[in-house]
């Protein structure tokens, strides 16, 4: 179990951004013997092969072939984009002697922990080298920028009452000298840019404190982006590990509703099965069980009346059924007796997840592509307290039980 979340956290901290991440499982799959597909390419798949394909180069799709006759794919389902700060397209701006960058919150992100931290910039540029256009991942893994907080002596309401404004409060700083921002980044992928012209960016900051095992008998572990990059490492796991059918799924733009054509409400997964399944795609997905895993909230210490009283998960209690009557999860009891059948034969214990009826619920991916595929689905996930801060924390026992849990989950 130490060795599978050490290579969690270092899947975690290669990762910056969903391009990293895609590419990290992409290189995964190949040293497996994975072979890749291109989606504008015609498929001759040959059985007892396995496959994988990428849309955008932020999602990504993985398969064993063929399908199992009887029961068709167990299809894991995860996403691998993350609440962050995302740089605008003309970034660099100027206030008080110092060089800022124009930033814009993507997702749901939790604002107030990414004050004063060492922030890297990552991400895909679009360029010119000539006339030719090009694409590069970049990663530029050194401080380079900081969101200074304001001094508790010029706001008195710091620890009170004071809300924070995603236009003018979260601007981080790079410099207070002269910067080329279009020659810094270009010069991530040639010493002599004068050749180099840029034409776009998806390029985000993050937090470079790497992941790390917490507590005093390391019952934790915490890092950034856990939600959702956790489930992606898991269901790959179960993926290279299974002797059972398997499919994985993950998706980029969960956090800001999926609906791109790389996203959960997009047709990449779907096109996957119809190809593979053809004229048999309806009996395919009539016989096939996705799981959507996606992390779940954890009951946290200091404020334990935020959970239902029954139905509150508490890390290193077990990987979390999430049920919800108005179907933002999907799970249904045929779904969900089938996946604690499996867990209890492998004494794997299991959490279930209701949120308070005066609360609201998060989304997943599941209902999404049950309703895109037409798949029994279930959502689980792994407990976590500090979901979308810029550093979350998990068990350390709860991702290893939902890896056994989908490594044999086709058995039931």
């Amino acid at each position: 179990m130490r060795e599978f979340n050490e290579e969690l956290l270092s899947f975690i901290d290669a990762s910056p951004t969903p391009f990293h991440a895609v590419e990290w499982m992409a290189r995964t799959l190949e040293c497996r013997g994975f072979h890749r597909l291109e989606e504008d390419e015609e498929w001759t798949l040959l059985e007892g092969q396995d496959y994988y394909v990428t849309r955008n180069d932020s999602s990504i799709v993985a398969f064993t072939y063929p399908p199992c006759a009887e029961k068709g794919y167990m299809i894991v389902g995860a996403h691998t984009d993350s609440p962050h700060l995302r740089l605008k397209p003309h970034p660099l701006t100027e206030s008080a002697g110092v060089k800022r960058l124009g930033v814009e919150p993507y997702g749901g992100v939790l604002l107030n922990p990414w004050f004063d931290r060492d922030l890297g910039i990552a991400g895909r540029i679009v360029y010119l080298e000539g006339e030719v256009r090009k694409e590069a991942l970049v990663n530029i893994s050194r401080p380079v920028a900081m969101i200074p907080s304001l001094a508790i002596h010029l706001d008195k309401e710091a620890n009170t009452s004071r809300s924070i404004n995603a236009q003018t409060d979260i601007v981080p700083i790079i410099a207070t000298g002269e910067v080329d921002f279009e020659r810094f980044i270009l010069s991530q992928v040639a010493e002599d840019t004068s050749h180099l012209s840029l034409l776009a960016h998806e390029l985000s900051l993050y937090d470079l404190q790497k992941g790390s095992f917490v507590g005093v008998n390391d019952d934790f572990i915490a890092s950034a982006r856990l939600d959702n990059l956790m489930s992606c490492f898991v269901g790959l796991h179960a993926l290279l590990d299974s002797t059972y059918p398997m499919m994985l799924v993950c998706m980029d733009h969960e956090e800001v509703g999926s609906e791109t054509h790389a996203g959960a409400a997009g047709t990449f997964a779907q096109e996957v099965l119809q190809r593979i399944g053809g004229d048999q795609y309806s009996v395919l997905m009539r016989r096939s069980l996705m799981i959507s895993c996606d992390n779940a909230h954890a009951q946290h210490p200091n404020f334990p009346a935020k959970h239902e009283s029954e139905h509150a998960p508490r890390l290193n209690g077990g990987v979390v059924v999430k049920i919800n009557s108005n179907q933002r999860y999907a799970t249904n009891s045929r779904t969900q007796g089938r996946f604690v059948q499996c867990a209890r034969a492998l004494h794997v214990p299991l959490q279930t997840f209701v949120t308070r009826s005066d609360l609201g619920c998060g989304s997943t991916i599941g209902p999404i592509s049950s309703a895109r595929l037409g798949v029994e689905t279930i959502d689980v996930g792994i407990p976590q307290l500090g979901m979308h801060s810029i550093r979350e924390l998990a068990g350390t026992r709860d991702a290893y039980g939902l890896y056994r849990v989908l490594m044999q989950l086709g058995d039931f």
